[in-house]
C-alpha cells in the first residue's frame, strides 16, 4: 500500500463498510489492511473473509482499492444516528443492545449435507446470512400449523417443548360419521405438543429453523427457537377457536414471529352479507373475521410479527374468482358464491398486521398456483413449483419443490416409509429421503410446494431480523413488528414484472383460470410485492430502515 502521504484523505462522518478478503487471503491479513487504511474492525467472519469495518465515509474505499488483500469494500450504513431525541435513552438502549450481543452466540454456521437440494436457501441468501447472523436462541418462532415433530433430529436441537402448546382436540368423525382426523392416537384425543400427524407443520418448521448440525437439512434461521403453537387438525383443517387461542398465546408467551400457512375453515372467503349464505352462515363468517382480527391485533400489540401465506387460489386477491369450495366442513356442503372483495376476506391473510407472502419457483417466476395482487402482498419467497422450467429436463421434477423435514409416523401412514423405516417405491418416486447418524438415529425429508412453503422462508428472515436488531433482556427478545416488517420489505430484492406482464400457464397444463397479469413497477408489484426476501441484505443492511 502507498505511504500515508500518498493515500487519499479521510473525511466525513463515520459509517460502516463491508470488506471482503480476496480468495486465499486470511481474514487476519485483510483486517490488517483495514487498519492500515484507517478503518476499525467491528466484527469479522473467518469462514468467508468478511469484515465489517467503520471509517470516515470519504477516502476509505479508495485506500483499500490499492490493497492486494482486499477484493471488495462498500459502504453499508451510518453509525450512531438515531431518531430518538433523549440522548440518555439512546445511550442506555445501546448499552443494553451491546451487552446482549456479548451474551449471545454469534458464531458462523455452515451448510448441511442435503442443503444442496434446498435452492430456496440460496434464493433468500441464507447461505450468506448465517456467516454473520445465524439467529439467536432467544428469538422464538411460533409454528401455528398441524403440529411439529419435536423429536425429528433436525428439529429437536431448536425445539422448545416447554413453551409449545397444542390448542386442538382430535375430531375422529363429524356429525355425519364421516372421517375427519381418524382414530385418536393418544388417550384423551389430544396429541402431545411435540407431535405432528399431518406433516405440514413439521415441513414448515424445518424451512424456518432446522438446525445446522452437520446432518440432513438446515433452515433459513438455523439457530433460532421453534415453538409449536398448534391450531390445525391432523386432517389439515384450521378452526376458529384453536387459531385464536394460539395467536393470543403467542402474544402472552413472548413469541417473536408466528408463521401461518393456512386459512381459517370452513370458509375460504368470509363474507359479511353474501346473498348466497343464510343468516346463520353470515353470522358465522362475521364472527370469524372479527375474532381473528382481534387476535391478530392482540398478537401485534404484544410484539408478534405475523407472517401469512398469500394462498394457492391462483387468483388476483383484489379480484377474487367465484368461491366454489366453501364451506369445506362438513364434507359435501360447499356451494358456489360470487365474491365481493369489499365485503369478503380470507383469514388470516385478510386481517390486520400481517405480512403476505407469494410463492416462486426455482427459476424465480411466480408459481402458477400462487395468488397475487397489489392489495395483500408484502413480499415473495421460494414456495416450489413442480411445473417450472417448461421445455427443459427440469420440468415436472421433484427438485423444483421445497425439501424439508418429514415426520416418520406420517411417512408410514402415507405409504412412503415402511414399518422397518425404509423408503417405499412410492416414496422414492415422490423424492422422499432418509439420512441417518452414526448412532442409528434417522431423519426423513419430503418435497412439497405451495405458498405454505413460501411463508416460512419469510418467517425465517423475520427471525434473523429480530436476532440482529432486537432488544434482549434475560432469555427474551423483543422487536416492534412494524419495524421487522420495514426491514423485511425494505431489504427484499426488488424484482420487476415479467415481460409480457400477462402470463398464461397453458403449456404447463393449466387452464385459463390460472392466467395472471402482473400490475405495478419494479419496487412493488402484484407478483413479487416489495421483492424476494433476502436474509443477507436484511442482517447487513437492515439498520437503515429503522431510522
Amino acid at each position: 500500500m502507498p505511504n500515508a502521504a500518498a493515500q487519499p484523505e479521510l473525511s466525513g462522518k463515520t459509517v460502516e463498510f463491508s470488506v471482503l478478503a480476496r480468495d486465499g487471503v486470511s481474514v487476519k491479513t485483510a483486517e490488517a489492511a483495514v487498519k492500515a487504511a484507517g478503518g476499525k474492525v467491528e466484527r469479522s467472519n473467518a469462514a468467508v473473509g468478511l469484515i465489517t469495518a467503520s471509517a470516515p465515509e470519504n477516502g476509505f474505499t479508495q485506500r483499500l482499492a490499492s490493497s492486494p488483500d482486499v477484493l471488495l469494500a462498500s459502504k453499508v450504513r451510518t453509525i450512531g444516528h438515531s431518531p430518538r431525541t433523549d440522548k440518555r435513552a439512546v445511550k442506555e438502549a445501546a448499552a443494553e443492545h451491546g451487552k446482549s450481543r456479548k451474551s449471545s452466540a454469534r458464531a458462523a454456521v455452515g451448510m448441511d449435507p442435503l442443503d444442496g437440494q434446498l435452492w430456496g436457501l440460496n434464493m433468500v441468501r441464507s447461505n450468506l446470512s448465517r456467516t454473520v447472523q445465524p439467529g439467536d436462541k432467544r428469538v422464538k418462532v411460533g409454528v401455528l400449523d398441524t403440529g411439529v415433530d419435536g423429536n425429528h433430529p433436525d428439529i429437536k436441537p431448536n425445539f422448545d417443548l416447554a413453551d409449545s402448546r397444542n390448542f386442538t382436540h382430535d375430531i375422529p368423525t363429524d356429525e355425519l360419521g364421516q372421517v375427519v382426523d381418524g382414530p385418536c392416537e393418544f388417550r384423551g384425543c389430544v396429541d402431545p405438543a411435540d407431535w405432528d400427524d399431518g406433516g405440514h407443520g413439521t415441513h414448515v418448521a424445518g424451512t424456518i429453523a432446522a438446525a445446522a448440525n452437520g446432518f440432513g437439512v438446515s433452515g433459513v434461521a438455523p439457530n433460532v427457537t421453534i415453538v409449536n403453537i398448534r391450531g390445525g387438525q391432523d386432517s389439515g383443517f384450521f378452526f376458529l377457536q384453536p387459531v385464536v387461542d394460539a395467536l393470543t398465546y403467542a402474544g402472552d408467551a413472548g413469541i417473536d414471529v408466528v408463521n401461518m400457512s393456512f386459512f381459517v375453515d370452513p370458509w375460504l372467503y368470509n363474507c359479511q352479507n353474501n346473498p348466497a349464505d343464510s343468516p346463520e352462515e353470515q353470522a358465522q363468517q362475521r364472527t370469524i373475521v372479527t375474532a381473528v382480527t382481534r387476535a391478530l391485533n392482540y398478537a401485534h400489540r404484544h410484539g408478534v410479527s405475523n407472517v401469512v401465506s398469500l394462498g394457492n387460489q391462483h387468483e388476483n386477491t383484489a379480484q377474487p374468482q367465484p368461491d366454489a369450495t366453501s364451506p369445506d366442513f362438513p364434507d359435501g356442503t360447499a356451494k358456489t358464491r360470487t365474491i365481493d372483495r369489499s365485503t369478503c376476506a380470507v383469514m388470516p391473510i385478510g386481517g390486520p398486521h400481517v405480512i403476505g407472502v407469494s410463492a416462486l419457483g426455482p427459476s424465480g417466476a411466480k408459481a402458477d398456483y400462487s395468488s397475487y395482487g397489489l392489495d395483500l402482498i408484502s413480499v415473495s419467497a421460494p414456495g416450489g413449483w413442480f411445473r417450472d422450467y417448461f421445455g427443459t429436463p427440469q420440468f415436472r421434477t421433484n427438485e423444483n419443490q421445497i425439501l424439508s423435514t418429514y415426520p416418520k409416523n406420517v411417512g408410514i401412514d402415507e405409504g412412503n416409509i415402511d414399518a422397518a423405516g425404509n423408503i417405499t417405491p412410492q416414496g422414492q418416486a415422490l423424492g422422499v429421503q432418509k439420512a441417518c447418524k452414526a448412532n442409528g438415529e434417522c431423519g426423513y425429508y419430503q418435497f412439497l410446494q405451495g405458498t405454505s412453503m413460501a411463508a416460512p422462508h419469510a418467517s425465517g428472515v423475520s427471525a434473523l431480523i429480530v436476532s440482529e436488531f432486537g432488544k434482549f433482556k434475560g432469555g427474551n427478545a423483543t422487536m416492534n413488528p412494524d419495524k421487522v416488517q420495514r426491514v423485511l420489505e425494505g431489504t427484499a430484492f426488488a424484482t420487476p414484472c415479467p415481460i409480457p406482464r400477462t402470463v398464461d400457464y397453458l403449456d404447463e397444463g393449466r387452464d385459463a383460470s390460472y392466467t395472471a397479469t402482473c400490475e405495478g413497477g419494479t419496487q412493488f408489484n402484484g407478483f413479487y410485492g416489495n421483492g424476494i426476501v433476502d436474509a443477507w441484505a436484511a442482517v447487513t443492511q437492515g439498520k437503515k430502515f429503522l431510522k
